[in-house]
């Protein structure tokens, strides 16, 4: 099969990331827009890209994209489009629609003219009637900005941040993906120490250790496109078996979590040894204010708490305020802290060096960084 073009979708902030994530993974002709980052490859790119990002929400794979002011254009470019080069005679295909400025502003009308242009290409094709619909899955995607469609399928099924290493079916605060951007933006590398003072269920330290170990997010998980012929089992297992190839078992690491709810420390727990990273980070139980790491030039990445109930503001911001004292001890550490309140610096008592906006899920945040000297060669 020719070149492929696929499109890794993004958290509104984390676009910058995710791009360098593609390049380092050896992608080419890399653009990004708005919550996009396209780019070319073979058809080993799709386990590829899905196995190793870890910023990235969903991979698509780009089928095309045209001028659509009619339902009419939106069907015949829609049918001419290769749809029998990936959708078996036996697959089960949704299609799914977003519609942005553009004329044809009906999502449920520009969804039901795509599956029956798509419907009529693969009968044509197979040269049958009806569909069985027992095979393969496929997520196609109808998106119209400003009269452009651009349609995809989802390779990725489950969005990417569910990496499968979860003991609970329990929403974290923080997801995965956000966590791995927030640390590939620090100044953390494997040779420092790293603690998350509000560990929670674990994201921050593990993921922390999967980037360390350098462990493919996608291990623990299945996806989509696994079960396409387009691609075939053994690409499939190709990518895998090259992901295992890299994981480095000998690096040691120095993580450290901590929390002061027990419960949530053996979740932590539970949770990295699923991961399969339980010896590179240590979990213990206790208020940040009283805890004394010893060793110099580490990173501090936390989520502390929002205080989304009541009566809870008044505690948040003593927890901001008292972050401000007890990190200024860590004097050679780098500080990040991701949080909604605006003038969490006026708490914490210092102005950041520098500050970026994120999305936790709907919640605007700010993720304030404090860098810490570079070591000494003394």
């Amino acid at each position: 099969m020719k070149e492929i073009e696929l499109i890794a979708t993004a958290a509104a902030g984390v676009e910058s990331v995710v791009k360098h994530e593609v390049k380092k993974l050896g992608f080419k002709d890399i653009t990004v827009d708005n919550g996009k980052i396209m780019f070319k490859g073979d058809i080993s790119s799709i386990p590829r890209a899905n196995l190793w990002l870890r910023t990235a929400d969903r991979v698509l794979l780009k089928m095309g994209e045209f001028e659509a002011l009619t339902f009419e254009e939106l069907f015949d470019k829609t049918y001419a489009l290769p749809w029998d080069q990936w959708i078996t005679s036996d697959g089960k295909f949704t299609v799914l629609g977003k519609s942005v400025k553009s004329k044809l502003f009906s999502i449920s009308d520009c969804q039901a003219i795509v599956k029956k242009a798509v419907v009529e290409k693969l009968k044509s094709k197979y040269h049958v009637e009806w569909f069985e619909e027992s095979g393969p899955e496929y997520t196609i995607q109808v998106a119209l900005h400003k009269d452009i469609a651009t349609l995809t399928i989802d390779t990725s099924g489950t969005a990417l941040h569910k990496r499968g290493y979860r003991a609970k079916n329990v929403e974290a605060p923080i997801k995965e993906t956000l966590a791995s951007a927030m640390i590939l933006i620090s100044y953390w590398n494997k040779r420092k120490p790293l603690w998350d003072c509000f560990c929670g269920s674990g994201t921050i330290p593990i993921e922390a250790a999967l980037i360390g170990r350098n462990i493919a997010p996608g291990l623990n998980r299945t996806f989509a496109s696994e079960e396409w012929p387009a691609i075939g089992k053994d690409i499939w297992k190709q990518e895998r078996a090259l992901a295992l190839r890299a994981i480095d078992h000998d690096i040691k690491l120095k993580i450290y979590g901590s929390d002061i709810n027990p419960d949530a420390i053996e979740l932590a727990k539970e949770n990295a040894c699923l991961a399969g990273v339980d010896d590179c980070i240590e979990f213990f139980v206790s208020d940040f204010r009283n805890v004394n790491i010893k060793e110099d030039y580490g990173v501090i990445i936390c989520n502390p708490p929002y205080g989304e109930r009541i009566g809870e503001q008044q505690e948040v911001e003593t927890i901001n305020k008292d972050m401000g004292k007890t990190f200024s001890k860590y004097d050679t550490w780098s500080k990040y802290i991701i949080t909604p309140f605006e003038n969490f610096e006026r708490l914490y008592g210092k102005k950041a060096d520098k500050k970026r906006k994120f999305y936790n899920g709907n919640i605007k945040v700010d993720y304030y960084q404090y860098f810490g000297p570079k070591p000494t060669n003394t």
